[in-house]
């Protein structure tokens, strides 16, 4: 199984500064490798990336919007911290989102997408996750629920979706150590993959949504 994390749509080449910052701060924060209540500084993290102080701040306000780092007058931008209380709120949302964007993918999803949308279930199904570590497999499945999320077409409800899975994805690194293994999380999007690539709207809706439970569950289970 391959583990690269494809992001969204655009290749880096094509990107801004800003969009490039983002991104690369983005993936860290929700990964927990800049720790929850972390300083973050401008410019140590415009020096690494080799790009100016600018575009790194436009992308900590965009950050401070999805609740990934806060900022304090005088005091600086911190990573903001990871509350497990929120987690019954971020999943109710997503199991209002999560099947309607996998209704909608199965309904409206491209060809070339559906393709590869099997291919990755095949990906998953062949090879199995279970020689992985963990913290790959977490990167592999947030590339897997933005695949779906493209195949919705509809940007707006990706957005969402994108964000709320990232605050879901922090909640579950915390507790990462905890979960014996997140293999079966993964396995879970072989059905659910092949439902959307067939275009069965209805079996992808209530895949989705029990996917979505099974992550809270699993928290729950190790709080």
């Amino acid at each position: 199984m391959s583990l690269a994390v494809e992001d969204e749509a655009a290749a880096p080449a094509e990107l801004s500064l800003s969009e490039q910052a983002y991104r690369n701060l983005r993936d860290q924060l929700i990964m927990l490798e800049i720790r929850p209540g972390e300083a973050i500084n401008d410019s140590a993290v415009a020096a690494k990336l080799g790009i100016g102080r600018t575009p790194v701040r436009e992308a900590l306000k965009r950050l401070e919007i999805d609740h990934l780092v806060i900022s304090y007058p005088r005091r600086g931008t911190f990573a903001t911290r990871v509350d497990i209380t929120e987690l019954a709120d971020i999943s109710e949302i997503r199991e209002l989102l999560e099947p309607l964007a996998a209704r909608r993918a199965a309904r409206t999803a491209t060809a070339d997408m559906r393709a590869r949308l099997r291919e990755l279930a095949a990906d998953i199904a062949g090879s199995g996750p279970g020689g992985a570590d963990q913290q790959a497999l977490m990167r592999y499945d947030i590339m897997v629920h933005r695949q779906i999320y493209a195949a919705a077409a509809n940007p707006h409800l990706e957005d969402a979706l994108i964000r709320y899975d990232n605050l879901a994805t922090r909640i579950w690194c915390l507790v990462l150590d905890k979960i014996p293994s997140v293999a079966g999380h993964i396995i879970e999007h072989v059905e659910l993959l092949e439902a959307i690539a067939d275009g069965d709207a209805e079996l992808a809706g209530s895949l989705a949504l029990g996917h979505v439970t099974s992550f809270e569950k699993t928290v729950r289970s190790v709080l």
